[in-house]
């Protein structure tokens, strides 16, 4: 290899992508495309970044696996930063393997750090850890250590853990002191105030505050019966009944969640499961049957006993019944925590990372276009969708459960 195809791969090692497209952007032989690519993806030129590794790879062609894989790798990692989970990201796995044949142990674990990363974009959080369980951080390059700790951090908040994520933040924002890299400190910063910001409410009939990621899992540790409306389940200790795929009974368990220790009238019932301003009959019969499913679904935890004017949770061994709510409630609010993070998502992305259908989230994103609290740009599978500014507006450390793999 050359001295300036040498010497522009030290620079971007350093995080110079100018400096390495001084040395390369007047060549178009294989290496100096792949480098190209890779300065114009630093420089954030991400479509020119794809083509010209494209490129790169079908230059080096068959007759040099482990360079065309280390392009893969490349674009794989592009498409993750696009939020565009389809077909380059499908290449990661063989593309590991090649690295791996061919003894190149450094891009085939960054290649497993990348997937890594998607699996926990998507809320698959045990492959995740598992995946990262078989990387030998040792052998990754400096600059992907800051991001194998926020990998490792997220995976911790989403499983509600404080003090592991808060240790893996530490050596990630260390990990990114010692590149001097200021894009990758700039990264950690962000994912320390994520959190650090509020994660949660706690409602009760007296009021309600604003709880950390620590104080959630305080919670949830606690004796308290948690009706727990940011993943839509009720909680007391492990035990965990799960409610999302039924919401009329947990709008009903919530209600009466929230109104404990008094009793819950039927006719404020009927309004916040059915929306009945009026009701007749026909809604009280349906009331009696509801509380009588959802009786059978909390019986472990909770009974439900009628009152003169309604009826009122009586927990079995739970000393306090609280409401565990995300920060902001408003409607498609699971789609704009996973906008949260300031990044262009596609609509198939989204859709994946919540386990619906993309037509689901298109017609849900069209919605919030009407409201001007998400914003478009592209066209057809160049579409993407970010995030308006919505202040207060929690992240996705407490997504629905359809959304986390717990």
């Amino acid at each position: 290899m050359d001295s300036l195809i040498t010497a522009a791969g030290r620079a971007l090692a350093g995080g110079d992508p100018l400096g390495a497209l001084k040395r390369v952007a007047l060549r178009d032989d294989a290496p100096a495309l792949a480098l190209r690519g890779i300065a114009m993806a630093q420089l954030g030129d991400l479509p020119l970044a794809r083509e010209l590794l494209r490129k790169a790879a079908r230059a080096f062609g068959s007759m040099e696996p482990m360079h065309r894989a280390r392009c893969q790798v490349a674009e794989a990692e592009i498409a993750l930063v696009s939020r565009d989970l389809g077909k380059s990201l499908q290449a990661l796995g063989p593309a590991r393997a090649a690295l791996s044949a061919h003894g190149d142990r450094t891009n085939a674990a960054y290649a497993g750090f990348l997937e890594a990363r998607r699996l926990l974009l998507i809320g698959q959080l045990d492959a995740a850890e598992r995946m990262l369980a078989g990387i030998d951080i040792d052998t990754l390059p400096p600059a992907a250590r800051p991001g194998y700790e926020l990998v490792t951090a997220g995976i911790a908040m989403r499983r509600i853990r404080a003090k592991p994520a808060r240790d893996a933040l530490e050596r990630a924002a260390l990990a990114a002191r010692e590149t001097g890299i200021p894009a990758l400190e700039a990264e950690v910063g962000r994912a320390v105030q994520a959190f650090e910001a509020p994660a949660a409410r706690l409602i009760t009939r007296d009021g309600e505050r604003m709880l950390k990621l620590g104080d959630v899992e305080a919670l949830l540790a606690s004796d308290a019966l948690v009706v727990d409306a940011c993943r839509n389940a009720l909680r007391c200790r492990q035990n965990v009944v799960p409610l999302a795929s039924r919401p009329v009974l947990f709008s009903l368990l919530r209600a009466l969640a929230e109104g404990w220790p008094g009793d819950v009238a039927r006719e404020a019932l009927l309004t916040r499961a059915f929306g009945a301003r009026h009701a007749d009959e026909s809604h009280r019969g349906r009331l009696r049957v509801e509380i009588g499913r959802l009786r059978e679904a909390i019986r472990p935890q909770t009974e439900i006993s009628a009152t003169s004017q309604g009826f009122v949770l009586q927990p079995k061994t739970a000393a306090a019944v609280v409401v565990l709510a995300p920060p902001v409630e408003e409607e498609h609010g699971d789609i704009l925590a996973l906008l949260a993070d300031d990044e262009a998502w596609s609509s198939s992305a989204l859709a994946q990372a919540l386990g619906v259908s993309p037509r689901t989230v298109q017609r849900a994103l069209y919605v919030l276009s009407e409201t001007g609290k998400v914003e478009r740009f592209g066209r057809g599978p160049a579409c993407r969708w970010i995030a308006s500014a919505v202040p207060g507006f929690p992240t996705s450390l407490l997504l629905p459960a359809s959304a986390i793999n717990r």
